[in-house]
C-alpha cells in the first residue's frame, strides 16, 4: 500500500507502468481521450513518450483500463476525494442512558431530558433498565418503564428495538425522527 504522509490516509495498491502484467489493456490519453485496445508495452511506451506514467485504472474491466497520467498528482487526487468523503459523513453515536427499576420521579425527568438533548443531535439512545438482586424476580412487573419511556419521547424518537431482555437488564434503543 501507498503511504499519503499529508493526510495520513491510505491508498489501494495501483499498479504503475512496469507491474501492469495484462497482455491487452484498454489506453486513456493524458487529456482523457480513448486511444484504443493495444498491447501493456505499447502503451507503456506511449506513456514514456509523454514523460508520464501508465496506470492500471480499472483492473476488473475486460480488457484492463489504463491512462497516462502524472502518477503523484494521480495519487493526490484519490487522497483528497477520500478526505472529502470522511469530511461529509456523518457519526451516528448510540447513548446509552441506565435506569433502575425504582427510580424516582425527578431523576427520570432529568434522564429524560438528556435523552431529548442526545436525540436533537442525531444520535440514536440505547435505554437500559438493570436489576439488581431482588430486583430479578420482578422484572415482568418493570418492563412498562420502557415502554412509557418510549412514550414521553415519541414527539423526537421512534422505537428502533423494541424492548428485550438480556440477561439482568431490558434494553430499548431509540431513533430521532427525521424532519423532512
Amino acid at each position: 500500500m501507498y503511504f499519503c504522509s499529508l493526510w495520513r490516509c491510505t491508498i489501494s495498491d495501483l499498479l504503475v507502468n512496469e507491474k501492469i502484467r495484462a497482455k491487452e489493456v484498454r489506453l486513456i490519453g493524458e487529456h482523457g481521450e480513448q486511444i484504443g485496445i493495444m498491447s501493456a508495452k505499447d502503451a507503456q511506451m506511449k506513456a514514456r513518450e509523454a514523460d508520464l506514467d501508465l496506470v492500471l485504472v480499472s483492473p476488473n474491466a475486460h480488457p484492463p483500463v489504463c491512462k497516462v497520467i502524472d502518477y503523484g498528482k494521480y495519487r493526490y487526487e484519490l487522497a483528497r476525494k477520500e478526505k472529502e468523503a470522511k469530511k461529509k459523513q456523518k457519526v451516528i453515536e448510540v447513548k446509552e442512558i441506565r435506569f433502575s427499576p425504582n427510580i424516582d420521579e425527578n431523576d427520570l425527568n432529568t434522564k429524560l431530558n438528556n435523552a431529548r438533548k442526545f436525540l436533537a443531535k442525531g444520535n440514536k439512545v440505547k435505554l437500559t433498565l438493570r436489576f439488581r438482586g431482588r430486583e430479578m424476580a420482578h422484572i415482568s412487573s418493570s418492563r412498562h418503564i420502557l415502554n412509557d419511556i418510549a412514550d414521553q419521547l415519541a414527539d423526537v424518537a421512534t422505537v428502533d428495538k423494541p424492548s428485550k431482555q438480556e440477561g439482568r437488564s431490558i434494553s430499548m434503543v431509540l431513533t430521532p425522527i427525521k424532519d423532512k
